[in-house]
């Protein structure tokens, strides 16, 4: 979320309208209280009311780690360039078995922490333990946070066999020169994953 500056003074007062609240007409004689609220890395903090000393600390009033540093500042207004990308969290088939004699569309959702949206055509790779692995196509999922991968095998299709062992690895997403951004818009969302993500996905063993 967009928020203000580290440190208590004037540039770094919360605003409204794009003005600082110290800019603004006061009740004579009075202050508003949020002119004293400012971000720290501990969360939304104000001067250690009623208490004096040396080194006297803030007093903490929403604790939410790295609060200050969620956003940057140019002039007045506030760009959320430094939002946090979205993240790859999980994968899950979309099939639970695999009938070469049949054959069909394999086909897996890769789950964001946050909706994305998709241009072109990204691709995902179900590894094939006894020969080639599979590339799968993005098909759906544009402006959620599950995207669907598939691919269509004929029946009998040489490139799997009975007793094939199909799995997702560790990163198994490439973008294949599309992109798949989150609503901030910063950068193509983080498509990295380790292979215990994959891991929990389990596999699917083809059947004749």
């Amino acid at each position: 979320m967009p928020l203000w500056g580290l440190n208590d003074t004037l540039a770094d007062k919360p605003k409204i309208h794009g003005r600082s609240l110290l800019d603004a007409t006061q009740t004579p004689g009075e202050l508003d209280p949020r002119t004293g609220i400012y971000a720290t890395t501990a969360g939304w903090v104000q001067g250690g009311v009623g208490r004096t000393g040396k080194n006297l600390m803030p007093e903490v009033l929403v604790a939410i780690r790295g609060l200050s540093t969620r956003a940057t500042a140019e002039g007045d207004t506030w760009t959320t360039a430094a939002m946090a990308q979205a993240n790859l969290t999980s994968f899950n088939w979309n099939i639970s078995t695999w009938s070469r004699a049949a054959g069909g569309t394999l086909s897996v959702t890769a789950n964001f922490n946050e909706a994305v949206d998709v241009t072109g055509t990204p691709q995902l790779t179900v590894v094939n333990a006894a020969r080639a692995n599979h590339t799968l196509s993005y098909a759906s999922g544009t402006g959620s946070n599950r995207l669907t991968f598939t691919l269509a095998i004929a029946a009998a299709h040489a490139s799997l066999q009975a007793g094939d062992v199909l799995s997702v690895g560790a990163n198994a997403m490439a973008l294949n020169s599309g992109t798949i951004v989150d609503d901030v818009g910063a950068g193509n969302s983080v498509i990295t994953n380790s292979a215990g993500i994959g891991t929990a996905t389990g596999t699917i063993t083809a059947v004749a």
